[in-house]
């Protein structure tokens, strides 16, 4: 057994004890689970991950619900110490839950919450950064002029890729891969072609217009400048092939991982831009770093990694490559929003109310001015539980 860890403690008489395995932003996530008779233990443990032992120390004999981070091993071990303490709730600050045994979950009766709706736009925004400072090479210019080795300007200094007319591939026409989608089409006048086992006619309205509304496409026309296109692609392969801006927004699972490998990487062009903010096993890092190597104008921009927080050998030597420490959805509005989704997904739980019908209509939870719905946000496992759904 692990030793105590240390925690801060909110409304020490509650009824209720809700644990946070990790301080979160903001408070209002905190004030909500008080106002209904919560005692709220945050572990302020100078560790970044705990191990399976921490939480079980955290959880003790007497615990209602949990609130993790997808860094930690919720399995067997977890769900049954939370069951024996007579929890009923988990929730994940996050939007995936990779790391939770959900058949274990349900094996004890723990309700599984993750964090959909809040994360579209922040993260589509990240895919976008990565994927400007890469064909712009900002990060390469950055550490040449704060070593001290700008001298003057030349004409081939840093020369990197024109974003404007070129095509943007997108593996996942979900809502953030529409979403970085729009971004591009609309922000940089690049033409589209995606790949998704479903067809995404909102994104496809968007570019040529389909609707009542003038599109994308036909507003371009009118003030005098080339329409930009969309296509379909037959196959993920199809996209490698034609696209110069590759980002990938696929689930994790047995079909995807290393979706991008050895091959898929030499159907590129050997100037493209891959980008990935969405799961880092849907790449082969091994391979990848290879490809850099010997293909030097080919350029990555990553949020997350095959093994994280670790970078596979070499990847963090290549002038070639953006990484970034899973920040996709680090604003603070999101993050924000994250905890209080966590915090009312146990919430929820604990006092018996329905869940949300629709986990990505968010908005009625995140907004300050008014008192959530009576209602868990998103629980991944209610109808292997059985849980009634909401009809507000």
């Amino acid at each position: 057994m692990a030793k105590p860890v240390s925690i801060e403690v909110w409304n020490p008489n509650g009824k209720y004890r809700v644990v946070s395995t990790k301080p979160m932003p903001g408070t209002r996530w905190i004030n909500l689970l008080v106002e209904q008779d919560c005692r709220v233990e945050i572990c302020t443990q100078k560790k970044t991950i705990l191990s399976v032992e921490d939480i079980i120390a955290l959880i003790g004999d007497k615990c209602d619900g949990v609130i993790g981070q997808l860094t930690e091993d919720w399995g067997e071990t977890l769900f049954s110490a939370l069951s024996k303490a007579g929890g009923k709730a988990f929730s994940n600050m996050a939007v995936g839950y990779n790391n939770v045994d959900v058949n274990a979950a349900n094996k004890y009766g723990v309700a599984v919450g993750n964090t959909p709706g809040v994360l579209t736009e922040t993260t589509a925004e990240l895919a976008a950064s990565l994927s400007l400072a890469a064909a712009r090479r900002i990060v390469e210019a950055d550490e040449f002029m704060r070593a001290g080795l700008y001298d003057g300007w030349l004409p081939n200094l840093y020369v990197g890729n024109l974003l404007k007319g070129q095509t943007v591939g997108v593996i996942g026409a979900g809502r953030i891969g529409s979403a970085y989608a729009r971004m591009m089409v609309e922000g940089f006048k690049m033409n589209l072609i995606y790949f998704d086992l479903y067809q995404s006619t909102r994104l496809e309205k968007f570019v040529t217009g389909m609707s009542q509304f003038i599109s994308y496409g036909e507003f371009l026309k009118a003030n005098g400048e080339q329409p930009v296109t969309w296509k379909r692609a037959s196959s993920m392969d199809e996209v490698l092939q034609q696209a110069d801006v590759i980002s990938l927004h696929p689930i994790l699972d047995k079909t995807t991982y290393h979706l991008v490998n050895k091959e898929r990487l030499a159907l590129m062009k050997k100037e493209a831009i891959l980008i990935n903010c969405s799961r880092g096993p849907v790449i082969d890092e091994v391979a990848l770093v290879e490809h850099l190597k010997h293909n030097p104008m080919f350029r990555v921009g990553l949020d997350v990694f095959e093994d994280e927080p670790y970078m596979k050998p070499g990847l963090g030597d290549m002038k070639n490559a953006i990484v970034v420490p899973h920040i996709a959805s680090a604003s603070k509005w999101t993050r924000e929003g994250m905890a209080t989704l966590a915090a009312l997904n146990v919430l929820g739980k604990i006092k018996g109310y329905p869940v949300w019908s629709d986990p990505n209509r968010v908005e009625p939870f995140l907004n300050e001015n008014a008192r959530p719905p009576a209602a868990a946000p998103s629980i991944v496992n209610a109808k292997a539980l059985g849980l009634p759904v909401s009809k507000l």
